[in-house]
């Protein structure tokens, strides 16, 4: 098949594009507003950037009242905002989470969530999320779009201070995720979770390898 996506001329019952690029990650993002109100929201198009520094985004689109969500004005505001993995174990939170709520509300407490305290910036964490990315506000990449939900905005932050539960490292040194076992967005109202790995290693290659596995250290021409 083949079809325009502004004919929107697929034919199909349900809009085939976001089940396309999959799986998506999770961006739970938590925030707080500028008059102190913690805010906590899944955004299903999130993604890291690159590793050194390491950057990522998430990106919201507008209400169906044509306005910004909460999460891009409190980072926007306040230059802070932390990614918290969104598991299995979790998805429930998640998903309540995902509700329209007033400026005002708390997601923490309508979801039955703990708070952690970050290092270096003011939102909180979600306790039981075994990763989270305390990030520094970069910048807003506006996208125009159709209709009240169609802008978007794509937030960037730098990853200043990254937690990870030691209960989830292995003898390794690797991060346990099938034991975190993340969840990803697959379209419609669809979710999967990391419940296999397989390994596939590239040619050797130092630089090639150090780069497929974010290691800053082999970046050596910026360091030499």
């Amino acid at each position: 098949m083949f079809y325009e996506p502004k004919k929107n001329n697929h034919g199909l019952p349900y809009n085939p594009f976001k089940s396309c690029v999959i799986p998506r990650p999770i961006g739970w993002i938590s925030t707080l507003s500028p008059e102190g109100v913690p805010n906590l929201a899944p955004f299903s198009q999130f993604q890291n950037l690159t590793f050194d520094p390491p950057y990522v985004m998430f990106s919201s689109n507008y209400t169906m009242d044509a306005k910004r969500k909460d999460s891009v004005v409190n980072a926007e505001s306040t230059g802070e905002f932390v990614w918290n993995m969104a598991t299995y174990d979790l998805r429930e939170a998640v998903n309540i989470s995902a509700s329209f709520f007033p400026p005002e509300v708390d997601e923490f407490e309508e979801a039955g969530l703990e708070k952690l305290a970050s290092n270096f910036v003011k939102p909180w964490r979600v306790k039981g999320s075994p990763v989270h990315f305390e990030c520094k506000y970069h910048s807003t990449l506006r996208l125009p779009g159709n209709g009240p939900m169609g802008t978007v905005d794509v937030v960037i932050g730098e990853v200043i201070g990254v937690h990870i539960d030691d209960n989830y490292i292995t003898d390794e040194g690797k991060i346990d995720v099938l034991k975190a076992r993340p969840i990803a967005r697959i379209g419609y109202l669809d979710y999967t979770s990391i419940e296999s790995i397989f390994t596939m290693k590239v040619p050797e290659d130092r630089i090639f390898s150090g780069g497929m596995e974010g290691r800053p250290e082999t970046n050596v021409a910026k360091r030499a």
